[in-house]
């Protein structure tokens, strides 16, 4: 079941379902990603990657590979330019290929470009790579407990300010009121230490990309990824070139969630495309895009709560440590920015991030939140039981709204936590009995969305017809959510516009496809080129007509002047030859005001206590889209976001070997759920509109992964009576809880 709460009635085209503009192309193969481009002259490459998750580098022989039948170009570290430690791209930098040290089991160290596949591989295994191996640190605790081994020599402490070396990534602390206090007024506490592990993204197209770079000595790049400007922007830095000696073309993303807001390939196939003279095509196995890229950072948590026999949620302390893998980050301070969705007078978090010997994190879906809301959720949940208070009255008693304090100490803008809390209690799974032999679970999260900048350009052709031109890689139904507000702000049939992803020479700068913010920021850039295109159709409207511009309206898609037809969009276009030329518009702006989007989920599962198997009978979600511009996406995306915490909370992990060598780099061995695991995720659109936006647009992309994996814990206890601290809730892990729950 769907249903859209607080249905919008003011708008024409937004909020309708119409067929997505790039849908027949993908539906019958048509569309191009990656992989799919080939060029005259094209090479193969293939990366040399670490067999060690740390080591020194002595030496690097080459010599071998490059003498062998069909190799043109062979790149080291050595290629590229020192890059300073404090720089910010030093660490994707040393990420791309390892200088001096390989920091994790995968690290690229070389690249083998050749005529084709089989010769590449051959001479990848022919580099030869002298190295002094070091015992790896693979847990937090490890890399943080006094005297470890140095994982990574050139880190240093984010917010720190020393240059000694370390294993701590980060730390921040966060407080507010007197927690001690909070404790004292309660009549109950309680306390859980949480741990998650290492997941991984699992988009389904590897990363690959096609470089070559032209005797002018300028790149033109063929990428799929969430942000072909900060492809261009990160390659340039990495090989030392300015910008303008890049040109990127977005190739359609098969997937990304976080985890293409990063470059791994790119700097090496420019290069190896320089060297050789060719085109040079690079593109990741499965296996390499487990061992090698981003996966959500692993977390220990430890969180106590206070509260009232009344529900009130007197105070909150805990320590949350998330690891970074190979290299600093924020992801432990971003996992506390997450956890403040209740009033919490008295609050102390403090955050440090590690340093260890596994891949370099990425983002992942509200980085770092489902890991801190797995932790307070559970025991809120815990809170309403010992008080026996109804979990959605509890939460309900104490849900911030606007105005309210975040975690950070920055008062809430308008959201829409209440309304989404109250949509489950009112939804007929709610209202329905527990299934018999099932438990039923509980929870929330939120995400506070960002804005950053945008550029759009929109062209009206002769016919009335109208291009939107933007730089956001589509990767979650952008390309129809533009042409929708386009189509609300012009007054033209959204299938009379046509949207395009442009490359970095035809449009202006556009940030990365990340933190929910495409449809809000650069929907309010096309918005903006909409209503400039506007005022230019009614000075035209003004001109044909033989009167002041003031004399115009705008109304419904047409140029109005008392005493005459209205002058249609195709009216006004066939004339503007003669009115003053083309009629085109650009917009570009730093978009603030990105509203934060709340979500709450129900599920009913049952256990089965002699396996540990949990099978989910059912499951909703509601989330504040603010408007749903096209609600068949927002819908999308809940199911999508839920779907993948349920992998999170059920049977997802890395699992290492003591040397740091992943045992699961497949997806026959990394268990993501697949259809026949799941019910229909039912979806709530709930809708208050945020006031920043023309269209009250909230991201909707990234909440939806953070309430599945403290509801599915919830529901796990209510049905078993044993509270699950460690994810996954996996088979074997529910059995052992469930056993030694009975002692």
């Amino acid at each position: 079941m769907t249903a859209t709460e607080n249905p919008p009635t003011k708008y024409k085209y937004v909020g309708t379902r119409p067929i997505r503009h790039d849908g027949l192309d993908k539906v019958v193969g048509k569309a191009r990603f990656a992989a799919d481009l080939n060029l005259p002259g094209q090479l193969r490459a293939v990366v040399v990657r670490s067999p060690h998750a740390h080591a020194k580098i002595r030496s690097i022989d080459t010599s071998a590979a490059e003498a062998m039948p069909g190799v043109k170009s062979v790149v080291t570290g050595a290629d590229y330019p020192e890059i300073d430690i404090n720089d910010p791209i030093f660490d994707e930098a040393i990420n791309v290929i390892a200088r001096d040290e390989a920091l994790y089991h995968g690290h690229a160290v070389a690249a083998v470009a050749a005529t084709t596949m089989d010769e590449a591989r051959a001479a990848a295994a022919a580099v030869v790579v002298d190295y002094d191996v070091i015992e790896p640190v693979l847990d937090i605790e490890g890399a943080l407990a006094e005297g470890a081994t140095i994982v990574n020599t050139k880190n240093r402490t984010l917010f720190m300010g020393s240059d000694d070396e370390t294993n701590l990534a980060s730390y921040a602390p966060f407080s507010r009121g007197d927690v001690e206090q909070g404790f004292a007024d309660a009549d109950v506490v309680v306390e859980g230490h949480f741990t998650t592990k290492f997941v991984h993204q699992g988009y389904i197209e590897p990363h690959g990309c096609v470089a070559d770079v032209g005797q002018d000595g300028k790149a033109s790049v063929w990428g799929s990824s969430q942000g072909h400007f900060a492809m261009r922007s990160k390659s340039a830095e990495i090989l030392g070139w300015s910008t303008d000696r890049i040109k990127v073309t977005p190739a359609e993303i098969g997937g990304g969630f976080g985890g293409k807001t990063t470059i791994y390939l790119e700097p090496l196939a420019i290069l190896l495309s320089q060297k050789a003279a060719r085109p040079v095509k690079l593109v990741m196995t499965r296996e390499e895009v487990l061992r090698a890229t981003g996966p959500a950072p692993a977390a220990e948590i430890t969180c106590k709560l206070g509260a009232t026999n009344d529900g009130e949620i007197t105070t909150m302390q805990a320590t949350m440590k998330y690891s970074n893998g190979a290299a600093k980050g924020y992801a432990a301070m971003l996992g506390a920015m997450s956890t403040a969705s209740y009033k919490l007078p008295n609050l102390s978090i403090e955050t440090f991030g590690s340093v260890n010997n596994t891949p370099r994190v990425a983002a992942y879906r509200a980085p770092s939140a489902p890991q801190a809301a797995f932790a307070v959720e559970s025991l809120v949940d815990e809170i309403a039981k010992q008080i026996e208070m109804d979990p959605i009255e509890l939460r309900l008693k104490n849900a911030v709204v606007e105005g309210d304090l975040t975690a950070m100490g920055a008062p809430h803008p308008k959201i829409g936590f209440v309304e989404t809390l109250q949509a489950i209690k009112d939804s007929e799974h709610y209202k329905s009995p527990v299934p018999e032999g099932a438990g039923r679970g509980f929870g929330t999260g939120f995400w506070f969305n960002i804005g950053e900048q945008s550029s759009a350009t929109v062209n009206l052709n002769e016919d009335g017809t109208a291009t939107v031109i933007t730089g956001s890689p589509d990767i979650g139904g952008s390309r129809a959510s533009m042409a929708l507000m386009a189509a609300e702000t012009l007054g033209l049939d959204p299938m009379r516009i046509t949207p395009i992803v442009a490359d970095t020479e035809s449009v202006g700068f556009t940030d990365i496809t990340e933190g929910s913010r495409a449809t809000f920021a650069t929907g309010m850039a096309v918005t903006n080129a909409c209503l400039a295109l506007i005022d230019q159709m009614k000075e035209r409207a003004a001109v044909i007509r033989g009167v002041s511009v003031d004399d115009v309206e705008w109304v419904d898609g047409a140029a109005v002047v008392d005493g005459h037809d209205p002058l249609t969009i195709p009216e006004i276009t066939a004339q503007a030859k003669m009115t003053g030329g083309p009629l085109t518009a650009t917009a570009s702006l730093n978009a603030a005001g990105a509203g934060p989007s709340f979500a709450a989920h129900l599920a009913d599962v049952r256990v089965d206590e002699e396996t540990g198997e949990v099978e989910i009978l059912r499951y909703t979600a509601a989330q504040d889209a603010g408007t749903a511009i096209h609600p068949s996406y927002v819908e999308g995306q809940m199911q999508g976001g839920s779907v993948q915490g349920i992998g999170w909370a059920l049977n997802e992990e890395y699992v290492f070997d003591d040397d740091g060598v992943l045992q699961n780099a497949s997806f026959l061995d990394y268990r993501m759920p697949v259809a026949s695991d799941l019910p229909m995720i039912e979806t709530i659109i709930v809708e208050v509109p945020n006031p920043s936006h023309p269209y009250g647009v909230r991201g909707v992309g990234e909440t939806g992964i953070v309430p599945p994996l403290n509801t599915l814990a919830n529901a796990v206890s209510d049905a078993t009576g044993v509270r699950m601290y460690n994810l996954p809730m996996s088979p074997p892990n529910v059995l052992k809880a469930i056993t030694d729950a009975k002692g």
